[in-house]
């Protein structure tokens, strides 16, 4: 299991966004990054490393993200992934392109957009207004089942679904919505409702088609051990981002006027949103090795050892 793909999309455009994938390969054995699909360098062998789908901003529903231009929605990247197969089925036959994809690894992140940047977005906005929250969850969950069907039919047979972080303990919802630095209650109670309903449908889904190809990581849980106690993990803050300005380093974006931290290492947020990369290694080794309070129903390891057996 060399090959990797994303299918995702990240709250903004980061330096670091590309960090989890990069690391997750790594991981598994791949040498080079998985380069982004739309690249003039993603060509001829290169196509056999895997590829990037994912774009900033998008999420389950194709409402998500209206405020960015040019964003590649899902089932845009869907389409993509599909092109992808026939290029590489030019390059190597059919069969071998089939076989190809059912052994890569393909890493799913989605819904934090959903309400970063959809129900919670504005005051009264549209889907807030369409659904309760208790409601919202389950419809865009049941959304989700669909895209993840499609990924199936596609051919992939090792899909690592990432739940989303603690929406608001991030440097951006502290800035915004936070007094004396505790976490945004309405993002939290969010994530509290998605993270286990995900969990839920994925092993529904792995009982429906009678196979593990579903695996859960709990991204939340592994984002609040190092949030709720930074010291034991390394870093002197989960707080303040390193790079951004304002309260917690948490307005606007990374940008050459933005205050940057001497020393990214130690700091839990690289930018207003995304993990720093020391912490997306921590992350990537939960779903290496981690126990089932973080990996459901197994963490990668496991799986990789009982593919090299099969």
């Amino acid at each position: 299991m060399a090959l990797i793909f994303q299918l995702a999309g990240q709250l903004v455009v980061s330096p670091m966004a590309s960090t989890f994938l990069t690391l997750s390969g790594q991981q598994i054995g791949s040498s080079e990054s998985p380069l982004p699909y739309l690249s003039p360098s993603l060509n001829g062998q290169r196509l056999l490393v895997g590829a990037n789908f994912a774009s900033a901003g998008i999420g389950i529903l194709n409402d998500t993200g209206i405020q960015f231009v040019n964003i590649i929605r899902m089932p845009q990247q869907l389409e993509y992934f599909r092109q992808y197969q026939s290029r590489v089925s030019a390059l190597i036959g059919a069969e071998n392109t089939q076989r190809l994809v059912n052994q890569a690894l393909v890493l799913m992140t989605l819904g934090g957009n959903d309400f970063v940047n959809n129900y919670y977005l504005v005051p009264n906005s549209a889907r807030s207004r369409q659904y309760k929250l208790q409601n919202y969850v389950p419809f865009i969950i049941s959304e989700y089942r669909k895209i993840l069907l499609r990924v199936y039919d596609l051919g992939a047979r090792r899909v690592l679904v990432t739940g989303t972080g603690p929406l608001g303990c991030v440097p951006a919802e502290l800035a915004q919505r936070s007094r004396n630095g505790e976490c945004a209650v309405q993002l939290q109670q969010a994530a509290a409702l998605f993270n286990p309903q995900l969990t839920h449908m994925l092993q529904d889904l792995n009982s429906q088609l009678g196979s593990n190809v579903f695996i859960a990581a709990n991204t939340q849980a592994m984002h609040i051990d190092f949030i709720n106690n930074p010291q034991a993990y390394g870093f002197i803050t989960s707080k303040v981002a390193c790079c951004g300005q304002g309260p917690y380093n948490g307005l606007g974006l990374c940008t050459p006027l933005s205050n940057l931290c001497p020393n990214r290492d130690v700091y839990a947020f690289w930018d207003p949103f995304h993990p720093s990369e020391r912490a997306n290694k921590i992350i990537v080794q939960q779903i290496m090795t981690g126990s089932s309070q973080y990996m459901t129903p197994m963490n990668l390891s496991t799986i990789l050892a009982m593919d090299s057996e099969a």
